[in-house]
């Protein structure tokens, strides 16, 4: 324990001070996820500091009643799928159906990582707080661990830095993957136009997969109701001002919440631990093996189309809207210059988000 002023620090509050500071570096200076990173990195400092009235120890602090009554209820990952809805524009999907099986078999990651970490000794539900990782979806991640460890703070602090992190490393994650599962000519096709799609089909669409889902997979319609709700605010083209307010102000208070509750549980005691290295290493192999899985399958895409499907789009199924598509674009550019699969790539990623919510729902009805 080292003394400075007044105060008595113990030397796990130095490091997570240090890693508070660290994130704030990430987050800043190279713009990794910074609006979550920014205030989780100044929240641990907080939650580490040896004082009262705000701090992780103290049960009347600022930082406790964040997290309490916002994070650990799961409100405020269901208010950020609200606005993530707003933003999401589902038309490459419905020009394509059939990539919801893309977003699907990039699920795949999930139940790998749940099963490895069960192997090396977690239990199942901390086993499949873990495995969404693989989903690539921050606030599906968090929900799902709030769910299924809500009393073990230290395992949902590590999925949650793990999710964010991964979701910023796609672009350099992701690329050696997709090179190994595919060939340059396969990267260089090129994929046509893709179908207009109507206004009502884009209204049908949310209302639809609500119903779908609330009698299917129930668990699941706290996430994928919010998503669906925030979409039909954008799509219903009479709603601006609530998705509006969805896709930004309500968005960014969420955000702010999401990174103090967060910072919250990341203190020495709870952080610095053996299982954090062992989920933040469960997470890489989760999101590689999500990648794997969903590359994999736009390789049988491309066998059954006779070539005509570029088989990287499937591995923008994860759920990491728009990087993955994004990542798509940018190798298949640099195999083509006039390769256009951005919004190819699109569509197996909302179904990506589509995909990863109801896997979590399916492992809290099963668990939780």
């Amino acid at each position: 324990m080292f003394e400075v002023g007044l105060f008595a620090i113990t030397w796990q509050q130095a490091v997570m001070i240090g890693i508070g500071i660290l994130l704030l570096y990430l987050g800043i200076f190279k713009e990794m996820e910074p609006l979550l990173l920014g205030p989780i990195g100044f929240a641990v400092i907080l939650a580490n500091m040896p004082l009262t009235g705000i701090t992780g120890e103290d049960p009347a602090g600022l930082l406790y009643a964040v997290y309490e009554n916002f994070i650990g209820t799961g409100y405020i990952p269901l208010i950020i799928f609200l606005g993530i809805g707003t933003m999401t524009d589902f038309s490459p999907l419905l020009a394509n159906p059939k990539n919801f099986l893309l977003g699907a078999a990039a699920q795949v990651g999930i139940f790998l990582a749940l099963g490895l970490a069960i192997l090396i000794g977690f239990d199942l539900s901390a086993a499949a707080s873990i495995g969404i990782i693989g989903g690539a979806d921050g606030p599906t991640a968090i929900y799902a661990a709030t769910q299924l460890v809500g009393e073990r703070p230290g395992i949902i602090a590590a999925v949650t830095v793990s999710a964010y992190s991964y979701m910023a490393l796609v672009p350099i994650i992701q690329p050696p993957i997709i090179k190994a599962l595919t060939t340059k000519k396969q990267r260089k096709i090129k994929m046509g136009k893709m179908r207009k799609v109507s206004r009502l089909e884009k209204i049908v669409f949310p209302i639809g997969v609500t119903i779908i889902v609330g009698l299917i997979v129930p668990s699941a319609l706290p996430l994928v109701g919010m998503l669906m709700l925030g979409n039909l605010f954008q799509t219903s083209g009479v709603m601006d001002r609530l998705s509006d307010t969805g896709g930004n102000a309500l968005m960014d208070i969420a955000t702010i919440l999401l990174g103090l509750g967060v910072g919250f549980l990341m203190t020495g005691d709870t952080f610095l631990q053996i299982q954090t290295i062992q989920i933040l290493l469960l997470g890489v192999f989760a999101f590689a093996t999500a990648t794997a899985g969903g590359t994999l399958f736009g390789q049988l895409y491309y066998k059954i189309s006779k070539g005509k499907v570029n088989p990287m789009i499937g591995a923008a199924g994860v759920s990491a809207v728009p990087m993955a598509s994004r990542v798509v674009q940018k190798m298949g550019q640099e195999e083509d210059a006039d390769s256009h699969l951005l919004m190819h790539a699109m569509g197996p990623n909302v179904a990506g988000v589509i995909g990863s919510a109801t896997a979590a729902g399916i492992l809290i009805g099963l668990l939780a």
